[in-house]
């Protein structure tokens, strides 16, 4: 009987709110499979709510970690995709654990019958996995490109003087006024970003992180000029658009 361990993701906070069924019906699928092929589970290791493009605590506590063979001869996954979309980190993390001398086996797609095709097809079923997110990124960019083209918040961190509230950039009435402020010495007094600085600071005034101001974050909340305005863009390759946030700036 060969000892293995069992590992199971679901990819999202969502899925793991709304989907608990996802976890219980890998770990269902692998039992089953393991009894079918004569394998003992001896651990089960898991990533709940972690995304396939960001880190693996679980999965790379199994790689980097103290599981070895012996007691260990393979790892056991559901699907390749519970392990990686990106077809280069899923052969690095089966390389990493060969070197272990641990197998890698994905039970669904079930590389092992297909013999010297083997290897051919589940770089192919990988590289399917791979394509689908970047067209799922492709949409996403795209949506976000057709929303900032109609002046709506797109996402990303909210200039200083607004904040992100139902997908819309919103007033801080405290911060506004110290745009305000930092636009009134700069354009209508004529003051340097250092005078602005010494001034802010000398009122207690700080900025988002609780911090005192600096010359480089009064820079750019006045370079930000134009969202102010109350125009917006998304991206360095869009074109300013007259935005669907209020104006802390007369234009």
């Amino acid at each position: 009987m060969k000892n293995v361990v069992a590992y199971v993701r679901v990819s999202t906070d969502g899925q793991l709110g709304e989907d608990r069924f996802g976890l219980q019906a890998q770990r269902e699928q692998i039992m089953e499979y393991c009894a079918k092929n004569d394998m003992n589970i001896l651990k089960w290791y898991s990533d709940e709510g972690e995304s396939g493009a960001k880190y693996r605590p679980g999965f790379d506590e199994i790689v980097y970690g103290d599981v070895t063979n012996p007691p260990y001869e393979a790892v056991v996954v559901a699907k390749s995709d519970r392990v990686a979309r990106d077809i280069n980190i899923y052969f690095y993390y089966q390389g990493a654990l060969l070197r272990k001398n641990i197998e890698l086996i994905s039970i669904c797609e079930d590389f092992g019958q297909f013999g010297v095709f083997a290897g051919m097809l589940k770089a192919f079923t990988l590289t399917c996995a791979q394509m689908e997110r970047e067209n799922i990124n492709k949409r996403t960019s795209a949506g976000r490109a057709v929303k900032s083209s109609m002046g709506g918040y797109s996402g990303g961190r909210p200039p200083f003087g607004y904040k992100a509230e139902d997908r819309r950039l919103v007033i801080v009435p405290e911060e506004a006024e110290i745009v305000r402020t930092i636009f009134r010495m700069k354009d209508d007094e004529s003051k340097t970003y250092k005078a602005i600085v010494a001034f802010l600071n000398e009122q207690g005034k700080t900025n988002r992180s609780g911090t005192k101001f600096s010359i480089s974050t009064v820079q750019t909340i006045y370079e930000n000029k134009k969202v102010y305005q109350g125009f917006y863009k998304y991206g360095k390759n869009m074109d300013w658009v007259k935005g669907e946030h209020t104006p802390i700036l007369a234009g």
